[in-house]
């Protein structure tokens, strides 16, 4: 009797710690905040805006329209954006055009 009483605990404490290590540990980008949030849509000729959160993760644009009215008229883009990479640890940030020529991300790693 007391081993089967024993057995059961064995499983029951088992299922316990299997239930408790598949459920989300909640770490990370789960449980990041917005540190930062700017947005000004200044209409149709522009627009600029920007976040931060406290996982390091950031992004900043800004566009502004070109030739209004013409025939070449177009949206000018740019901007960065910059996050840690999991597997290395270093951040990673694009600094960015986009425009009629297409979008020219440049990378740094550091």
């Amino acid at each position: 009797a007391t081993q089967i009483i024993i057995m059961k605990t064995f499983v029951a404490l088992f299922a316990l710690v299997a239930v408790c290590l598949a459920a989300p540990q909640g770490g990370g980008d789960q449980a990041a905040t917005i540190l930062r949030y700017d947005n000004d849509n200044i209409g149709v000729d522009g627009y600029k805006f920007g976040y931060e959160t406290s996982n390091g993760i950031s992004h900043d644009e800004e566009g502004q329209l070109q030739n209004a009215g013409s025939e070449n008229e177009v949206m000018q883009s740019r901007g960065n954006f910059k996050f840690t990479d999991p597997a290395s640890g270093k951040t990673i940030t694009v600094t960015y055009t986009a425009d009629e020529n297409g979008y020219r991300p440049q990378v740094s790693i550091a």
